[in-house]
């Protein structure tokens, strides 16, 4: 089973930070309104980053070290991310 840490852009603008052993379950709580309480009020959502461990200890801890990160830092990590993911497709 598959972990991941994952960014969600808020409708606000806002990001947020949160890790899960199901992303596609997750997104749609989040979406529905039953995923973290921080977003209920920040809908729609959107997922702008993600990335996979092999433990839920990792993706924890990696949810952890981005929580600390400046916006402006998060912001840098999801752009790169995105920047990536514009590639593969190309």
């Amino acid at each position: 089973m598959k972990n991941y840490t994952y960014i969600l852009r808020c409708r606000d603008g806002s990001l947020y930070t949160g890790w899960t052993n199901d992303i596609d379950k997750r997104m749609q709580a989040h979406r529905k309104g039953k995923g973290a309480k921080y977003t209920r009020s920040r809908l729609p959502v959107t997922l702008v980053y993600q990335e996979t461990f092999d433990t839920k200890q990792e993706a924890m801890r990696r949810e952890a070290e981005i929580k600390k990160l400046s916006r402006k830092k998060k912001l840098l990590l999801v752009e790169t991310y995105q920047q990536k993911l514009s590639q593969r497709k190309n």
